[in-house]
């Protein structure tokens, strides 16, 4: 037989040399290939292009959401990025005491003309509000972040497009990921 030995040395080439390395290191190559070809084509480009540039006291936040991220160790969580959503949190870091606060204002979402993506805009803005429970006597005031507006703002995960957010200056935008679980449940008719 040309190329194998008689004698049932399958694992080896005609010259004695094992298989295994050669088919190990072609494996290894094919997996980085795929492994490039996907991270090149889950984090597009960032084209900021249809976007307006700020106003002059304005401040643009992009946010460049990962196209994979890694996978949950929670079983309950879906995988699937369609079940996902991105919180916009605007504020500020301010000195306060021991109260609760919170800044006025709302997001709200503009059409980019001739493109059609959507941009967010922090309107309404307004004083800072706060409960008025009696603080422990001589305790400073702490720096922290206070939310502008009281209700959670959220936009689909889409790592096609960034997230750009237009604030006053003065304020800054942070981010989370919500996770749906992967289960629905029925509801009760009553």
């Amino acid at each position: 037989m040309a190329g194998a030995n008689a004698g049932g040395d399958q694992g080896r080439l005609s010259h004695g040399r094992s298989l295994a390395a050669p088919l190990a290191l072609g494996a290894l190559l094919t997996a980085l290939a795929f492994s490039a070809v996907r991270s090149a084509q889950a984090i597009p480009r960032l084209d900021l292009r249809p976007y307006p540039a700020p106003a002059a006291d304005e401040l643009r936040w992009v946010i460049q959401l990962p196209g994979l991220l890694p996978p949950t160790r929670d079983p309950s969580l879906s995988p699937d990025p369609a079940d996902w959503r991105v919180q916009l949190i605007v504020g500020k870091t301010v000195p306060v005491d021991c109260n609760l606060h919170r800044l006025g204002g709302k997001l709200k979402p503009e059409t980019i003309p001739g493109w059609g993506y959507t941009l967010f805009r922090l309107k309404d803005v307004g004083p800072m509000l706060s409960t008025r429970k009696g603080c422990p006597p001589g305790e400073p005031p702490t720096p922290q972040f206070v939310v502008a507006g009281s209700k959670p703002f959220v936009v689909p995960y889409n790592a096609s497009l960034p997230i750009v957010v237009y604030t006053p200056r003065g304020y800054e935008l942070r981010w989370r990921i919500w996770k749906a679980e992967r289960e629905s449940r029925s509801a009760r008719q009553l």
